[in-house]
């Protein structure tokens, strides 16, 4: 197995970690004469190419190369989408399919798991974020197309596909067999623990906010009006709509801001503030207790800071990943778009995430999981990935490290949790947190 696998992650690509907005479209065809001299050096080039290569090249794939090589020496999250790169960008943000349910990027020329949906045939066979799929039905897709993988993955509900594992932490790579189900896409899950409301947000998709507001709701009626208090797990959410992480906000708070945005040209900045999309606070005061962790994104990352900043919840888990910049989706027509970064977002007390991402205020490892001490160890941030925005703020690296040691307070193995019925140790603590302070102590600490 080549050592790379075992890299950080350097030129994943997070397409599903984006928080998206409309962008305008007004001077997208005036033309700069003062870039003409650079253009012609490009058609120079493009000349050359058909000329003189040695072999017929196809118009389309000279094109292509070209628009992807100029966005990607911008950022890792500005690219162009077309086909199947843009079919799967708009089944995240709105739809469903059939397949494994997994979260994937292209890592050193391997596909590498973000994370499995929760509930997915591909989470059923304990597919964890962070593992490198190999071989797909035994053949190799190392240096292959993301796009190519992707297609394969998916396919009829109820067919089966085995695919080669190589994990971090492990010596030799493993095969499973997962078999294909239909994914919809629900953002929102919720259940009842005890007088304790769990609420998961899976992604950021369009109308989170209203079924948020909805799950809070049938807690309260499932509780008979005894809810005491509220986790709400972002944990592995990539991010999505920017609009739905404010709406999300705006549920819990009354007052100030929620998040704002600042590009290249200060007219353009944008300010969201609370009472906006929804009026009061729709959990009416109850603690609040919010669980984040590497794979916590994007738009996750601006309801974990606004709530934060405003003392409205206490934040748990561990770091998240810091993503602090914005990006518009631009439709060139009906299958191609460019995804271009077009702001840096900011907290209510004016943070940035970008690099260093939110800190929790009580830091709780995932101790359930037995490869997770290591998978820690070798996991990817923002601050990862090759040509990231840098954080103005100039982030030490010893502080952004700092989460990777151990804890001495959390000492439990994986086996003597699971003795005691315990799958999801950062949950369980979460909702005993709760459980305990019986609300109080929570509260007079998030307010």
């Amino acid at each position: 197995m080549p050592a790379k696998f075992a890299s950080l992650s350097r030129a994943a690509l997070l397409l599903s970690a984006v928080a998206l907005l409309p962008a305008t479209t007004a001077g997208l065809a005036a033309v700069d004469g003062r870039v003409a001299p650079q253009f012609g050096r490009l058609f120079t080039v493009y000349q050359l190419i058909k000329a003189d290569y040695v072999d017929q090249t196809d118009d389309d794939k000279l094109i292509k190369g070209a628009i992807d090589g100029m966005l990607a020496s911008l950022d890792p999250h500005s690219n162009y989408l077309e086909g199947a790169s843009l079919e799967r960008l708009d089944t995240m943000i709105d739809g469903s399919y059939s397949g494994l349910g997994l979260s994937v990027v292209m890592d050193d020329n391997a596909v590498k798991v973000v994370s499995p949906m929760r509930g997915s045939p591909a989470e059923k066979v304990g597919l964890k974020a962070g593992d490198y799929i190999t071989h797909l039905d035994g053949k190799l897709i190392y240096g292959g197309n993301l796009d190519d993988a992707v297609a394969q993955m998916r396919g009829e509900a109820g067919t089966k596909i085995r695919l080669t594992i190589f994990r971090p932490g492990r010596d030799e790579p493993f095969d499973v067999t997962v078999t294909r189900g239909v994914i919809d896409l629900a953002p929102v899950t919720s259940k009842l623990d005890g007088t304790v409301g769990v609420i998961s947000v899976n992604e950021f998709s369009r109308n989170v906010g209203t079924e948020v507001a909805s799950a809070i709701q049938d807690l309260r009626r499932q509780s008979g009006g005894k809810l005491t208090g509220l986790v709400l797990d972002l944990r592995s959410n990539p991010g999505g709509a920017l609009d739905e992480a404010v709406a999300l906000s705006d549920l819990f708070l009354t007052q100030g801001d929620i998040v704002s945005q600042r590009g290249r040209v200060s007219s353009e900045n944008a300010y969201y503030r609370a009472e906006t999309v929804f009026p009061g606070d729709a959990a009416k005061g109850l603690p609040l207790l919010v669980l984040i962790d590497a794979g916590s994104a994007s738009a996750s990352e601006i309801v974990a800071g606004a709530l934060q900043d405003q003392h409205r919840a206490v934040i748990m888990g561990e770091r998240s990943f810091g993503k602090g910049s914005v990006q518009s989706m631009i439709r060139l027509d009906k299958t191609h778009a460019v995804k271009l970064t077009t702001a840096r977002y900011f907290t209510p007390s004016g943070r940035s995430v970008q690099e260093g991402g939110i800190e929790p205020d009580i830091r709780v490892p995932q101790l359930t999981d037995p490869d997770a001490k290591k998978r820690s160890e070798l996991s990817y941030r923002e601050s990862d990935l090759r040509g990231h925005l840098i954080n103005e703020a100039s982030l030490k690296d010893k502080d952004l490290e700092s989460d990777k040691q151990a804890d001495p307070r959390f000492r439990q193995t994986p086996d003597q949790l699971k003795a005691k019925g315990i799958t999801d140790f950062q949950l369980s603590y979460a909702v005993d947190t709760l459980r305990r302070a019986g609300g109080a102590a929570l509260a007079a600490r998030s307010r």
